[in-house]
């Protein structure tokens, strides 16, 4: 998954960061979008090439392309000729993401994004859902969920190395069907909580 960095480390109080990092939450907060940030960290696409990968038209690809592009998501990466037109290939930028945030997702929700979360997190749910249908059954799985109270420097510790293993994973992505690759599915959400008590 490809939601690594999409949420910049903004100031709480500024109302433009506010919009933005609403406006990337709506735009990721769709199944096949997230699919679609996948598949574009391995390679530049056309809206052509993710409607054949996603078995979708190409309408509705564009459609979301559109969507990803338009809330500075992925960024255009070149065109090609096809049959006599011109096709833009877009890309998810691991670099651009970076800039926009270089510590990391830090969890921070700046004023009026925070009611975007929950759709996030659902159409997280969802590609999960997905994905372990598509599980290997006899490959061995990694699997931690847990509610738990640990001190901050661990904590600290803790994302830092996840973040690390994230960029590693974002960084060594091919493009779909690459040959010698496996494909695979990483899903990582931390995020510090309320004490309700």
């Amino acid at each position: 998954m490809a939601v690594r960095g999409i949420l910049s480390n903004m100031s709480l109080g500024d109302e433009s960061t506010a919009a933005e990092v609403t406006a990337r939450l709506r735009a990721v907060a769709h199944p096949v979008r997230l699919r679609m940030l996948s598949l574009l960290t391995g390679a530049a696409m056309t809206a052509a090439d993710l409607a054949r990968e996603l078995d979708i038209s190409h309408a509705n690809a564009s459609y979301h392309l559109r969507q990803l592009h338009a809330a500075g998501i992925v960024t255009a990466a070149g065109e090609e000729s096809i049959r006599g037109g011109r096709a833009k290939r877009y890309r998810y930028d691991m670099d651009e993401a970076d800039r926009r945030d270089p510590d990391g997702p830090t969890g921070s929700r700046p004023a009026g994004a925070e009611d975007e979360y929950p759709a996030l997190y659902a159409a997280l749910a969802a590609e999960m859902q997905r994905r372990a249908a598509l599980a290997e059954p006899a490959a061995r799985h990694r699997l931690t969920d847990a509610e738990l109270w640990v001190d901050q420097a661990t904590w600290d510790d803790v994302r830092k190395r996840v973040d690390d293993a994230a960029r590693d994973l974002h960084l060594a992505a091919k493009p779909p069907h690459t040959p010698g690759t496996r494909r695979v599915s990483a899903t990582i959400a931390l995020f510090p909580m309320r004490d309700t008590t």
